[in-house]
Parts: C-alpha cells; structure tokens; sequence
C-alpha cells in the first residue's frame, strides 16, 4: 500500500510539472475538502477534531434539521411589523450559522515566482479565506465572485492550509433561503507574475451581427512599452475564420490597459438567437517582447442584436421576441444553493418544453454556469445584482454604500459577454423603502450606479423593478420618481398601469418584472404584447423559504413543484406560451383556493391534482387548460360536456367544468381544431400498486464528480399507471463510485429531510439524486419499500 500510495504521489507531482509549462493554469479545488458545522476560532483551528469530508458546491444549511416556530412565534412572517412574527419562514425554517472548510494544498516548488490566485466563484453569504492561519481575503456578498493573491502566502512544496469561513449571517438579512458556504465552484489560478490578463479581461461586442470588437485588459509589471496580442475567432466546431496578431503600445502611467483589438467583419456570421443558440469563441495570446507566451484566455460569444423601445418591445436580432419567463430565486430544490450546472440545465430544459424563454436571476447574480447554459440553450435573462440597497439585504456586515463599487464591476464584467444577458437590473422593489441612503427613494443611488455600469457595457439597457404599492409619493396616478429615469420601466404585477402611463410617457418601455399565477391569463393576454418587452411569473418552481405558513417549508404557489413534476396549472402556461402547439390538460380542484396577500399582492389558487382516483359519488369542479379552439369532457365514452375558448383575456385557455360526478373508470379532455381533434389528455383509475418503477433522466453521466443523475420512482399498479395515493417509505441503498447527494418527493410540507438515504413516495412518486465520483464506474442503485419487491437500476459513469 505505501508503494503504490508513493508511485500514486510521483505520478500526480509529474503532472504538476508538466502543467507549469503551460502560460496559464486553472486547476478545479472543488474536491477533497473537510468541513465543520458552528463557530470556530482561526487561531485554535487545529485543536478542533470534528471535520468531514466533502466536495464542492456545498450547503451546509440544507442538512440542517428543521426549526418549528415557537409558542410565541406566527408561523409564518406575513406581519413583518409584529413581535410575534417567525424568525425563519422566510430562511426555510433553517437556523443561520457557520461553516468552516479546509484543504491542505502542496504547490510545486516550479510554482515558485508564479502568481498564484485562489478563485471563489461565490461564498454563501459572507466569508473569509485564510492561508496559513493569515486572512487574505473575502467576500461581504456572496452572490458575487472574488479571487486572493496567495502567492506570497504560500510554502512552496509543503502543505498549506486553506481555511474558509462562511457564515449565512443574521435571519433578517435576506427575505429567502440562501443557503450557506461553498455554494459554487473553487479554482487555483496560476499566471505569470509580470504579464498577464485581469480578472475577466475580455469584452467582446458586435455591431450589426457582422462587426466583432474585442477588448482586452492586461497586466504590465515589466518595462516593456509595447505588448503583443494574437486574437482567433473560432466557430462552433474549432474552426478559425478570424485571426490578427499585433503590438499594441502600453501606457505605464497605469498597471492595466484595457486595449482595443482588431475588429473583424465576418461574412455570412450564424447568428445567435433563442431557437439556434450558436456561439463563437474568442481566443486572446498574450506574448512579452521576446515572442514568449505569457498566457492566453479565451471567452465564447454570439453574434446578435438586442433593440429596447416603446413601439415594439423587445427585438432579437431585427425581429420581435416577447419574453415568456420565469422570475425565482438561485436555489435548487432538494439541493439547496449548490451550484450543481447538470441540475441547473435539467430546470432549463425542463422550461423550455414548457414554452419559457426567459429567466430573470431574482434578485441576485446565478452562478456563471448558470449563464453558460443561458447561452448554450437559447434563453433571455434579466441579469440582477440586487434585492435592496441596504446593508441587511446586502450581506449585513459591511455598509452597502462600501461594497456597491466592487460588487457592480465584478458583476458586469463577468457576464457582459454572454449573448443570453439583454438586460440588467440593479435591484428590486426598493423605491418604498424610506431608508435607502441619501433618502429619495432610490433616485441617487441608481444615478450613482449607472454611470458605473455604462463604464463596463455600454450595449444594454437597465432597469430596476418597481414595487406593486410603490407609484409616486405625492400621487398615486403617476409612475415613482426612480421609474422615470431607469431605462425600461420594470413593474411588479402592476400591468394594468401600462396602458395609462404610456398614454402619459410615450417614451417609456414596459416589463412586467413580476407577474403572479392567481391572475395568469389576464396578466398576459391583457398586455399589448405588440408592445411590451414581456414578463417573467413569480415562483413557478416551488423553492425554500418565503412560506407562507408552517408547514410549508417554502414558497408554494408555483407550477411546478419542489421536485419538477409540473402541477396541472403549468399547462397553462404551456397553452399560452406555445399557442402554435396544440396543448390540452386536466386538473381537478382538491381544495377551494384560500386566498392569501403576499406583498400587496392577492393570491386565490385553487390545488389541483390530475389523477382519477377519486370518491364514488362525488361531484368535483375540473379545470381544463388547453389552447384549442374547443375542448370536450369525457368520462367513460360519454362526452358529458364541452366548451369553446374564447379570446376573453379572463377566460382564454381556461375551460371549467362544474360539479363533474366521479366515476371510475377514466377522465379525457380533448381539443379540437377546425372541428379535427389535435390533442388530448386520459387520466385513468389505477387499481393498487404492484411495483416501483426507477427512471434515470439522462443516458450520459460523466465521471468527473459534478454530474449528477435524478432518478425518479414511481410506484404503479398492474398496468404501469402511476398510483397517487402510494406513500410507502423508500431506502436507498447505492454502490459503485457515485452518492447520494439528495432526496425529495414534490411535498414541501413534508417534515422529511432532503438529505439522507429515505424518502416517502408522495403522491406516488420520489426523486433521488446522485453525484457522481471522479472514477468510471459501474453503479447500482437498490431501492427497498415494505409492500414492494426491492427494485435495482444499473448505471455507468463514463
């Protein structure tokens, strides 16, 4: 064992010599960390004991247990104003803390004289970074990312002990769950000391879908006046059809120039678009005045136009493009905050199969993965930096008015290339806050940021999203002063006042920022959608915190729930968006809808399920969502309604059909075309569960230790049919180079935990995710009920 552990040490310090010859280095840190739950003093960190072994993204916060309100606490935090409000309803009933993580790190001795970074793509919510016992760094807001100059700090061919501090600050200090920790990817960054491109040196631009700018900022600490960059713009498949090298002179009266490239026109440029998301790559070389290769970056980019204006809304590449989006916040269901792209993609493709082609990032920058599949799927983002500006939305521990100059910059700077961002917002619902500094309702600090932001992208507009009760001070018949110099007028639910304020403001340009699901229908159709930019509906995946009331351990009013399975209002959605597709569903009201004020804002949603399980004898209100011309009801071969749709903005794509008897056997609605059947929906009684049915949602996995695989089970009867009312306890048990990172079943009221290795079936069905090991493996899932024959799913990482 101890040859092979030498032989294993040997291979890996080769590579690390071979790798210090490349100009750059970028080496994933994300493995093989330890961590430690509650507070720690950095100076006596070695004599603390408790550590276990994980990989990032990390939250820490979902593995804690559930916090029940006290006695003297509401169960939900609806009366902001009162003593007996919940602490945690908005924080998804999880108690705030710390976590501390550590890592030794051994650099090659090569590595010495090398400037060595230590990036971090986020900290959840605040944090702080050691290296050898010795702060370097860290962050005040954790949404965005930052990086440390260790090269100082380190002992090169020794260990080094990494040490980061993450802390999700007080529970008032964000209205939803954030998660905590390592949320998101860390990297070592190695360059050359004296030469070298800044933190995200690029700015790409194009003007006219033909004409490439390329800006690059580099680092000069020599004395060479002149610097060399070679600049390739490569096609989708590698192929170069751009290329210039040149001098470009240095200006040492600063330690970074932002230079101007050669521009290039390219004939015949593919187009990026939401339909054909096709992106280029640009590749910059850095050379010193000897020919030498001091480092290269590269960035990829579409080539498209964006247009903002009163008359036509929005257009993408010369033609109109009505957003259809969604607005929630960055976590990720069962897992938390963790930054996981597999489970980010699975939430876009599961959007886009639904008709959206929009996201808005509420209320805070998403990871960059998030945006990388942004460009690769062909969506449209409201890229956003904040929700407040205020110190407690910001963090907490630093002033607000401390870190806003750093965190615009790094935010800007980072996503300003991707071709999906066609907007930025600075924050939300902020202008009824009294205390925002300098006390006029926002006016300055947007004046104050938007110059900053101008300096780094000048090719977007900007907006911030106006609270629904926040119109102007003196009268409420006109827009606040802070809507009347954003760039697109941003409106919260408040679409009704588009028509008035553009009869006032011709000028304006209107997004309904928010838009909620009692009203969807109206809130969509009601809108001149010649004219306006689009909207984006509130929460239509169901997500922690924000509840509305224990049990509920978040926000669940959506469309979809916790765990993706979409709910029978998201074929609403899915009518209105896609009207060319014809779509048709059933859903039938289990309960009255309750209506509930959130915000100033009315929520009257009925629950539905789309099973036919149901009491003998029993009449039920059923809803059918379709976008035909006409729908029929049918219960056993016997049409026992029907209904034609209407363009009525109230009613359209919305069939109800009232006091419908159960019977058993089967339910089908069908739409009609032109008098032609174009689609239907069957739901049939079940009889009892027989079996559990495990599906893996992707035939790929990659061994790289990120990748993650969802595996749904159901539990179905004789004939294959999902059974609803199946709610057996599940175990898993797996084997091979892969674990389980989560579990969950759609029930946010459920007091089960999301991690672990059990789960209940609800609604006759669980998910249970895996992560994948960095070893090609063979995996076996084994999944065990009382009442079942135990189940087994084989996998391969590859």
């Amino acid at each position: 064992m101890k040859r092979i552990f030498l032989i294993l040490c040997a291979f890996i310090c080769c590579l690390m010599a071979q790798a210090t010859d490349s100009p750059r280095q970028n080496i994933n840190f994300d493995f093989g960390w330890k961590f430690h739950l509650g507070h720690i003093n950095i100076n006596s960190i070695d004599t603390v004991t408790e550590w276990r072994n994980i990989d990032v993204p990390h939250d820490f916060q979902i593995e804690e247990p559930w916090v029940v309100p006290g006695k003297n606490e509401k169960a939900d935090h609806s009366d902001a104003a009162s003593n007996v409000k919940s602490r945690l309803s908005a924080r998804g009933f999880k108690e705030m803390g710390e976590g501390w993580y550590r890592k030794s790190f051994t650099p090659s001795i090569s590595l010495k004289g090398k400037r060595i970074l230590i990036d971090f793509d986020g900290i959840m919510y605040i944090g702080d970074v050691y290296v050898n016992g010795k702060l370097v760094g860290g962050t005040d807001y954790g949404y965005v990312g930052f990086e440390c100059d260790i090269s100082n700090e380190l002992k090169y061919g020794e260990p080094n002990d990494i040490v980061v501090r993450a802390s999700t600050s007080g529970a008032d200090n964000s209205r939803w769950y954030t998660g905590g920790g390592l949320f998101r990817d860390v990297h070592i960054i190695v360059t050359d000391p004296d030469l070298f491109f800044v933190r995200h040196p690029l700015y790409i631009t194009t003007v006219d879908n033909r004409l490439i700018k390329v800006q690059a900022e580099v680092a000069n600490y020599t004395k060479q006046d002149i610097v060399t960059l070679k600049e390739r713009i490569l096609d989708a498949q590698g192929n170069m059809v751009a290329e210039s090298r040149k001098d470009y002179p240095f200006s040492h009266r600063m330690r970074t120039n932002e230079l101007q490239l050669d521009s290039f026109n390219i004939t015949n440029p593919h187009l990026w678009d939401c339909n054909d998301p096709y992106l280029y790559t640009a590749e910059v070389t850095l050379y010193d005045q000897n020919g030498n290769i001091k480092d290269i970056t590269t960035q990829s980019f579409g080539i498209r136009t964006i247009e903002i204006g009163p008359d036509f809304g929005l257009k993408l590449n010369g033609k109109k493009v009505l957003l259809k989006g969604i607005a929630n916040h960055h976590t990720l269901g069962a897992l938390g905050a963790a930054a996981y792209p597999r489970a980010i993609e699975k939430r876009l493709r599961l959007l886009k199969s639904f008709g959206f082609n929009h996201i808005r990032t509420s209320h805070n920058p998403y990871s960059e993965s998030f945006l990388n599949l942004c460009d690769k799927l062909g969506f449209l983002v409201v890229d956003e930096l904040y929700d407040k500006w205020l110190t407690q939305y910001a963090g907490g521990r630093t002033p607000w008015l401390n870190i806003w100059s750093y965190d615009l910059p790094e935010w800007i700077k980072r996503d300003r290339n991707h071709p999906s961002v066609v907007m930025w917002s600075l924050g939300n619902e902020l202008q009824t806050y009294g205390n925002l500094p300098f006390n006029d309702w926002g006016v300055t600090p947007y004046k104050m940021m938007y110059p900053v932001l101008k300096r780094y992208d000048n090719t977007r507009k900007v907006t911030v999203a106006m609270h629904p009760r926040g119109r102007n001070w003196e009268t409420d018949s006109l827009p606040c002063n802070l809507a009347m110099i954003t760039d697109v007028q941003a409106y919260n639910y408040r679409y009704m006042y588009f028509p008035g304020d553009h009869k006032r403001f011709p000028w304006m340009t209107f997004y309904q920022s928010e838009a909620n699901t009692t009203m969807m229908g109206p809130n969509f159709f009601s809108m001149n959608l010649n004219k306006v930019i689009g909207l984006a509906y509130w929460g239509q995946i169901d997500y922690l915190g924000e509840s509305m009331g224990w049990p509920a351990k978040g926000w669940d009013q959506g469309s979809f729930d916790i765990s993706l399975q979409p709910k029978p209002i998201a074929y609403l959605l899915k009518s209105m968006f896609m009207p060319d597709t014809p779509t048709i569903h059933i859903g039938i009201v289990d309960q009255a809808a309750n209506q509930t004020e959130w915000n100033g804002i009315k929520f009257n949603n009925e629950e539905m399920t789309d099973h036919w399980n149901r009491t003998p004898g029993r009449k039920y209100n059923i809803n059918v969502y379709s976008n035909c011309e006409k729908v029929a009801l049918i219960i056993n071969g016997k049409m026992v309604a029907e209904q034609q749709n209407t363009k009525d903005p109230a009613h359209r794509d919305k069939f109800m059909f009232k006091n419908i008897e159960y019977k058993p056997g089967y339910i089908k609605a069908v739409g009609y075309n032109n008098h032609k059947e174009v689609a239907s929906f069957k739901s049939e009684t079940t009889s009892k569960a027989t079996k559990l049915k495990l599906i893996a949602d992707q035939e790929i996995w990659k061994a790289d230790g990120l990748d993650l695989m969802h595996i749904r089970i159901h539990a179905v009867d004789s004939k294959g049919r999902r059974v609803p009312m199946a709610n057996n306890k599940l175990t898993f048990n797996i084997e091979g180079d892969a674990r389980i990172v989560a579990v969950d079943n759609g029930n946010i009221r459920s007091n089960e935990m999301f991690v672990g290795n059990e789960r209940c079936l609800y609604q006759g069905s669980a998910l249970v995710i895996l992560r994948a090991g960095r070893t090609s493996s063979k995996i076996t899932l084994t999944v065990k009920a009382d009442g079942f024959k135990t189940q087994r799913i084989k996998l391969k990482t590859l």
